[in-house]
């Protein structure tokens, strides 16, 4: 049976605040900041539970090997030996974001009858481009079965940031859907990550039908405004799309395509003159996780960041009572990685799959994710100031972290 799984990024030891995403507001207003692993990783784990507590299922992608050594040596250099950028660079705990992982297209969508996963190249910015490969390795493990295939990155330049930015909209996870590539050409003073080149390129990948396969322009105030991926203005889930007012560029051409193609729809936009865009990139209201429950409702896991901020509280409230598709409201402390710029939404892959067919090793319930707790509040570092990432204690400690969380998951030490 096909189920929606949610695949968490355990944060990593080496989560700290270098402000390394040009365009990500909040990860450049908390440079320099002093980051709090152990408490960042808890609070992953601890929206896990929230989800299992939901009746979702859930699984895990790992942190990265950091610092990453191979690409330090690739541009002839050690950490030791490397100027302070490249240090922040190679030890970046960016992967935790596995929305940014890959691209998944569920197997009703496809040519071949597989779900199709193509991992994301992240060419845009320097920490998160060397991230595919290890990406690339764990998702062909996890998902090694013959019901998937997995993809390697779109070559560069052309941007690919993953599921961030692709929408699907079905009338149930096992029926043919509507993909939705979100790309964008210009973000004035930032940079457009995702490029249509690439999008057309894993639509290709993965077989889908051209006639319901939409390619769709981000608008270039959502971008300029901090919107760096679609993830932050936009979210889908089953029939219902989730948008800010000012998410796409050619809205009202983009909704006419999406209820010709599915007339079932049900577009939840949010006015401009309700929620202001800074607001809703500020708390995150989009890059929640809008999910379909066991009883069929539709609930929207949102940061704490969102219940304090009036204007979004106060719309969710009206449309909570107002009877819309939108029927609960879960709210999460993801505090650390919103520091950094990721939401709830960020922290997480969704691949619609048969769990059996998925390496049970990437997969959670309550008592392996007390094992993976346990790991993190005996080896995960409390605190990172920004001086500490030249210490070479601190590199031994996060190395040893990983790889005491491997041992735990029954993983090869050399991952």
């Amino acid at each position: 049976m096909l189920r929606e799984i949610n695949f968490d990024g355990i944060v990593g030891p080496s989560h700290n605040y270098a402000g390394l995403s040009h365009g990500n507001l909040a990860a450049t207003r908390n440079a320099g900041q002093s980051s709090h692993p152990r408490a960042a990783a808890l609070q992953g784990i601890a929206k896990m539970r929230a989800n299992l507590n939901l009746g979702l299922v859930q699984g895990v992608l790992l942190p990265h090997r950091r610092p990453d050594h191979d690409w330090l040596a690739r541009l002839s250099t050690s950490y030791a030996e490397a100027p302070p950028h490249l240090k922040a660079q190679a030890l970046s705990a960016s992967a935790m974001w596995a929305a940014n992982a890959a691209t998944v297209s569920p197997a009703p969508d496809t040519a071949d009858g597989r779900c199709h996963l193509s991992v994301a190249n992240l060419v845009t910015m320097p920490h998160r481009s060397h991230e595919w490969s290890e990406t690339l390795a764990q998702l062909r493990v996890a998902f090694a079965d013959p019901a998937f295939a997995v993809h390697g990155p779109v070559p560069p330049p052309f941007g690919d940031e993953g599921a961030a930015n692709h929408m699907r909209l079905c009338v149930d996870h096992g029926a043919p859907g509507v993909e939705v590539f979100v790309y964008g050409r210009s973000g004035g003073r930032f940079p457009a990550r995702q490029h249509r080149e690439a999008c057309e390129a894993v639509a290709r990948a993965h077989g889908l039908d051209p006639a319901r396969t939409l390619f769709v322009e981000q608008s270039e105030v959502a971008i300029a405004a901090g919107a760096f991926h679609n993830d932050v203005v936009a979210v889908a889930n089953g029939r219902v799309l989730f948008a800010h007012e000012q998410a796409f560029a050619d809205r009202d051409g983009f909704y006419a395509d999406l209820r010709r193609l599915m007339p079932e729809v049900e577009i939840v936009e949010v006015p401009a003159a309700r929620v202001s865009l800074e607001d809703a990139i500020a708390s995150y209201l989009f890059n929640a996780q809008l999910v379909t429950l066991p009883s069929g409702e539709q609930a929207l896991v949102l940061p704490g960041e969102a219940r304090a901020t009036p204007s979004v509280w106060q719309w969710l409230e009206d449309h909570v009572a107002g009877n819309g598709p939108i029927r609960r409201l879960e709210v999460v402390d993801v505090r650390e990685s919103m520091a950094n710029g990721g939401g709830p939404a960020c922290l997480r892959l969704r691949v619609v799959a048969d769990p059996a067919t998925v390496d049970p090793r990437f997969l959670v319930d309550h008592a392996r994710l007390d094992r993976i707790a346990a790991v993190v509040e005996a080896y995960w570092p409390e605190t990172i100031a920004p001086g500490d990432i030249a210490d070479p204690a601190l590199i031994v400690a996060i190395e040893a972290a990983r790889a005491a969380l491997l041992e735990v998951l029954d993983l090869p030490p050399h991952w």
